[in-house]
């Protein structure tokens, strides 16, 4: 329908472009038609197109006019057999063809005189359709569109930039962060929990007095933040810092929207943590052989990555500060909703987009894992804030003719490849068999539109505040549940439909062949 829909329709979800003879002459005049469209819920038309008499009147006979004089009927010369004759002797192929060639030509007549932007195929099962022998065709279907809205002005806002002076505390806590996968636990002496520690501890869930999960002797980082597969403790570093082996300390846990008990979901339940031991990492010694892991040669040298590391971290935070300013002010009075459909078709692109911004800014492995955990427990809100993101900055995009090509792709999978010391050839197909490579177009595309806001705006620096600073936190991962049973799979599709694959939601999928 838009030059998105003309792509999807050569694939397997749209057959019709399928039944057009290779080598169709296209039609000089347009179809006469008319298009009902009636919105039946968020992001959801219904439409109704009629095609005139006279216009399948026409093809029909352009097709005939074109079949009659080559027709090699019996008892007849070539092409000498009446035409009515011919007209009962091909008249299938010639209705299926014309059928096809006129469902294509509406399709695209829609799109171009109506205001649709489809998010992915229509129902339309062109099997289904038959072309009349009396009478216009009538065919109708239901489709997603992207959401209608008005962008206020983008240029030239007012965004607060948390800034932050980093110490020789910060360098410090960072490099035991960093060298602590490489290090080795020991017991500790003096016992008391302190962040960056390890614990072996017994741990009952309970809803007020019920017992809903416990788990024995589980081995478990200390950091601020804990994130069960189902849960995640946010208060976790200050409600067990300094605990004792044989200490029992209560911690809130807030369950993730797929928690295995549906009346459970999003409410915050109390763990009560036993101490049975606590273990402390002993780091590395820095030598030079171990410092070239990290391309450098001395401690010196290691402590400016890491103020280079926590630099761009910083840059980070404050970009993702700006993006939520932004979206606050040009999204204030949109409230378009987005179908549940959609939000579970597309959570885990959503994800897949989130994360390549996240290596793109030189966040560490480790850390991406625990922030992944975060979004992922409540996936469709997350996916739900990603996608309005999405759409913003995609008709910023249009309005600004902000797009990618192939080698703009190719300098962006260069970059992801000498980040990670990989080949450019062998990121390039992790993302083609992962099929994220619309979705790396699309956050390229996202981050531009972005960039040119930030270019025009005006900043005022304020420190470093207490939910940026939150948000940076480190977070340690168990794969255990807080409460057992099979969790929710909010991404699954229903067991009587499966989803059809595409693309994630974004035009540059057709318009330019290309990554929340």
């Amino acid at each position: 329908m838009t030059d998105e829909t003309r792509a999807e329709g050569q694939d397997a979800d749209n057959p019709t472009s399928a039944a057009v003879e290779e080598g169709a002459e296209p039609q000089s005049s347009k179809l006469v038609q008319t298009v009902e469209m009636q919105d039946i819920g968020p992001c959801k038309k219904h439409i109704k197109v009629s095609v005139s008499r006279a216009s399948l009147d026409e093809r029909l006979d352009s097709k005939y006019s074109k079949i009659v004089p080559e027709s090699n009927v019996a008892g007849f010369r070539p092409g000498k057999a009446p035409r009515a004759l011919v007209k009962r002797r091909y008249e299938k192929e010639v209705t299926d063809q014309v059928k096809a060639e006129v469902l294509l030509e509406s399709l695209e007549q829609l799109a171009d005189d109506h205001d649709i932007a489809p998010l992915s195929a229509p129902n339309l099962d062109p099997f289904q359709i038959a072309l009349p022998k009396e009478g216009p065709l009538v065919y109708e279907f239901e489709v997603e569109v992207r959401p209608h809205f008005d962008l206020p002005n983008y240029k030239g806002l007012k965004l607060k930039r948390p800034v932050h002076t980093f110490t020789a505390q910060d360098v410090a806590d960072e490099k035991r962060r960093l060298l602590t996968p490489h290090g080795q636990l020991a017991p500790k002496p003096e016992g008391s929990v302190q962040i960056g520690d390890a614990i072996v501890t017994d741990v009952v869930s309970r809803d007020a007095d019920r017992v809903l999960g416990t788990m024995t002797e589980s081995m478990m980082r200390v950091e601020p933040r804990l994130a069960f597969k189902d849960g995640v403790a946010e208060q976790f570093g200050k409600q067990i810092q300094g605990a004792n082996p044989g200490d029992s300390r209560v911690v809130d846990i807030t369950l993730s929207s797929a928690a295995a008990e549906p009346e459970l979901r999003g409410k915050t339940v109390k763990a009560t943590f036993t101490i049975k031991e606590v273990k402390q990492v002993k780091l590395p010694e820095l030598t030079h052989e171990f410092l070239h892991n990290f391309g450098v040669h001395s401690e010196e040298q290691l402590d400016e990555l890491i103020r280079v590391l926590l630099q761009r971290r910083l840059e980070y935070q404050q970009r993702q500060s700006a993006r939520q300013q932004v979206m606050q002010q040009i999204s204030a009075a949109s409230t378009w909703e987005l179908p549940q459909e959609l939000l579970i078709r597309q959570a885990r692109k959503a994800l897949a987009r989130r994360v390549m911004e996240m290596r793109k800014n030189g966040i560490s492995e480790e850390e991406i894992r625990g922030r992944q955990r975060l979004l992922e427990q409540d996936v469709l809100r997350s996916t739900e804030e990603a996608l309005k993101e999405h759409f913003v900055l995609q008709k910023i995009a249009e309005v600004e003719d902000i797009d990618v090509d192939d080698d703009d792709l190719a300098d962006e999978i260069d970059a992801i490849a000498e980040q990670n010391n990989e080949s450019p050839r062998r990121v390039r197909a992790r993302l083609e068999k992962d099929d994220l490579l619309d979705a790396l177009a699309a956050e390229m595309i996202e981050r531009r539109s972005l960039d040119l806001i930030l270019e025009s705006a005006e900043y005022e620096d304020v420190p470093l505040g207490r939910e940026e600073d939150e948000e940076a936190a480190a977070v340690a991962t168990v794969e255990e549940q807080a409460v057992p049973g099979e969790m929710l799979d909010p991404t699954a599709a229903p067991a009587a439909e499966a989803p059809p694959a595409e693309a994630p939601p974004t035009e540059t999928s057709a318009a330019s062949p290309p990554p929340s």
